[in-house]
């Protein structure tokens, strides 16, 4: 679902990003709502950048990656942590491209996104690249996400990556089995 965004562009450059995990709902200017094999998820545009919010049987998780007042938490380049009874990961990586190579990735992931029913795109006002992505997937039982800021001022693109889902769990039993299939 492609949204412009009705509102001042609040993200300046990407390294005035943050990252923060269980923070309550932020006002967001966009929504998406899905159900992903019995995971709720509502992916939320905000006037800086995203949330997530996933809700499960398991528990439930929000990630946030903005803009936040007084926040002392930059964006990482990776977390790995327990929430509950899930797994939690997260990258982040920041591209750093030429006006070109820019505008031709821009186009690419705003077609991508908007196209895929599980995507969500606000536009920022004032650049056709000025924009934030989130499109997510539920793959061999975790939820997967991924999210792309687009700062055109500064031809940098912040990429994230999250994964969540059921810790799991190898018992020696397991270990055995996959002993005797490999032929040891």
């Amino acid at each position: 679902m492609l949204t412009t965004l009705n509102t001042s562009y609040t993200d300046t450059r990407a390294a005035d990003l943050a990252w923060a995990l269980g923070r309550d709902p932020l006002p967001a200017l966009a929504t998406l709502d899905l159900e992903l094999t019995g995971a709720k998820l509502q992916l939320r545009l905000l006037g800086a950048s995203h949330q997530v919010l996933v809700e499960e049987n398991q528990g439930s998780c929000s990630e946030t990656v903005a803009c936040i007042a007084g926040s002392s938490t930059p964006l990482p380049l990776g977390v790995a942590k327990r929430v509950g009874d899930w797994e939690y990961e997260f990258a982040a990586r920041v591209e750093a491209l030429s006006p070109g190579q820019f505008e031709g990735r821009a186009q690419e992931l705003l077609a991508l996104v908007s196209d895929h029913p599980n995507g969500l795109v606000g536009v920022f006002p004032g650049s056709p690249h000025a924009f934030t992505a989130l499109l997510a997937q539920r793959h061999e039982g975790q939820i997967h996400w991924r999210t792309w800021h687009a700062y055109p001022q500064d031809g940098q693109l912040v990429a994230t990556r999250t994964r969540v889902g059921a810790r799991v769990s190898v018992g020696l039993g397991a270990g055995r089995r996959r002993l005797s299939r490999s032929g040891v």
